[in-house]
């Protein structure tokens, strides 16, 4: 007797999109890149939204996920955020979402999709490169900083008098202000580089000389 074989579609979830994407950028950015911080779930505006990974180095590159077992709802409020502050940004979606995804984001996000191999692996398939954004909001960039760290690069640009006893908002409005958004997007990826403190999940890795 013949065994039927099945062709049911495996569908995908977040945990296991995640953990194929985080190992995969690792793999590729450690490769090549001398200096490279890859972060699950990094808070912007001030955890307003959270992107699922960040991979900070030359420039800051987010990955949101959207699985066959999520949904598309919080998307275009996510995309109005992350817009402000990422260099790139791809979407990597489980196959049932590529049609409705790909007619939401901007032309400039990559696309990618995510399928369960037979064998249980992983696979990515990119169907469109990120092109860079246009569109960063430098005050929204400052925003990823803690507020000492923001104070520091005041002080390196000589401007931080009068604003230790200030709030943070005025503090980044002052940096946001102080410095020309290439710059302000360098000292802030340089701060990020060198936190200590923070989540087990986002080490600095430095490789090569």
């Amino acid at each position: 007797m013949k065994t039927k074989t099945s062709c049911q579609t495996i569908l995908t979830n977040d945990a296991i999109i995640r953990s194929a994407l985080k190992k995969n950028l690792e793999d590729r950015h450690h490769l090549h890149d001398s200096k490279v911080r890859i972060i699950e779930e990094l808070g912007v505006q001030h955890g307003s939204a959270r992107i699922d990974i960040a991979v900070v180095n030359g420039i800051m590159h987010g990955y949101e996920i959207k699985s066959d077992k999520d949904t598309l709802q919080r998307l275009p409020e996510q995309m109005s955020v992350f817009n402000a502050v990422f260099d790139k940004i791809t979407l990597v979606v489980g196959k049932s979402h590529l049609y409705d995804a790909i007619n939401m984001v901007p032309d400039w996000w990559g696309v990618m999709i995510a399928k369960i191999d037979i064998d249980g692996s992983v696979t990515f398939v990119r169907i469109r490169d990120e092109d860079s954004n246009k569109g960063l909001d430098s005050l929204s960039v400052a925003r990823l900083l803690w507020r000492e760290e923001a104070l520091k690069i005041l002080e390196k640009v000589g401007e931080s008098n009068g604003f230790y006893s200030k709030s943070r908002e005025c503090i980044y409005k002052q940096l946001s202000s102080s410095l020309d958004q290439e710059t302000l997007g360098r000292e802030v990826r340089e701060k990020i580089f060198i936190r200590s403190e923070w989540r087990p999940d986002a080490p600095l890795v430095l490789s090569g000389d």
